[in-house]
């Protein structure tokens, strides 16, 4: 079953126990959501913007970033931009 939402306001919409395997996004505002138990095993994000996105208890295995702004980043507490300025120091 295919359905398409289009030009619509689902300002503080709750999706529970929802399938949406395969689902598109474009152009959606997704400011302020929240996400938990969710599974995105395979996702694919392109053109985000993350300012301020907090991830906490995520499992991110065999995640791939590239071509990314790192600029107050931080994993653990640790700024990526000094772990990547570390790693390329001792591997040139």
């Amino acid at each position: 079953m295919e359905t398409k939402t289009e030009n619509a306001d689902l300002d503080g919409a709750e999706f529970i126990n929802t399938n949406l395997h395969g689902a598109q996004f474009r152009n959606v505002n997704l400011a302020e959501a929240r996400f938990a138990d969710v599974n995105l095993s395979g996702a694919r994000f392109e053109d985000m913007a993350l300012t301020g996105a907090v991830f906490h208890e995520v499992n991110c295995s065999d995640v791939l970033i590239a071509d990314g702004r790192y600029d107050g980043m931080r994993i653990d507490g640790i700024l990526v931009t000094e772990l990547l300025r570390v790693y390329r120091a001792k591997n040139p």
